[in-house]
């Protein structure tokens, strides 16, 4: 992002950010924006494998709680006051929490957020610093990492809207994960090796 356009993002009002996410959408659907931190970030297209590991969590979740929708295209509002918007890579709620809610939805009600790391240079701020603050902040109880670069899968919990998440598991990917309450459930990621670029 150029020295210019940080400026323009930093004196960005959420609406703006709105309006412009939204025109950017309707003339070309593969470009999405977030608003985390007070900037505007572009989130990637992503890869065959990204999207393969995505619908394997998909999988997952539908298995150990059917009772729970993860979903890989809804916007929510993050940060303290909701002055955020993030796209997650999966957004974990109760089935039908969404409706109504539109584009950007309130965390309210959200149990995890997760999020799958893109072979890019901004990956290490925006998915080991700045979302996991937002998810905090906006009191998310978990956050799942799956973090291809390391090999890890990252488990957040115990959000604390000064301090971030509080609690940090880290397990190497193939191992099991459990995913906490309210979430309540445990992953075997063995299958994910075979989906790291």
């Amino acid at each position: 992002m150029t020295v210019m356009a940080e400026r323009a993002s930093s004196q960005l009002s959420v609406d703006m950010f709105e309006r412009i996410a939204e025109f950017a959408e309707r003339e070309d659907e593969t470009v999405r924006f977030e608003f985390v931190d007070g900037r505007i970030g572009l989130k990637k297209v992503t890869n065959g494998n990204h999207n393969t590991i995505t619908m394997w969590l998909i999988r997952q979740c539908m298995r150990a709680r059917p009772d729970l929708d993860l979903n890989p295209l809804q916007g929510i509002k993050v940060e303290a006051y909701r002055k955020g918007r993030a796209r997650p890579d999966g957004v974990l709620a109760p089935v039908d929490h969404f409706v109504g809610q539109g584009e950007w939805a309130d965390p309210r009600g959200v149990l995890m957020a997760v999020e799958i790391t893109s072979y890019d240079s901004d990956t290490h701020k925006r998915d080991r610093i700045e979302k996991p603050r937002a998810y905090a902040e906006a009191g998310i109880p978990v956050y799942l990492l799956i973090d291809r670069d390391n090999l890890s899968i990252l488990v957040h919990s115990d959000p604390d809207v000064e301090d971030g998440y509080r609690d940090i598991h880290v397990v190497r990917l193939g191992g099991k994960v459990t995913l906490p309450d309210p979430v309540g459930s445990e992953l075997d990621t063995e299958e994910l090796k075979q989906y790291v670029d």
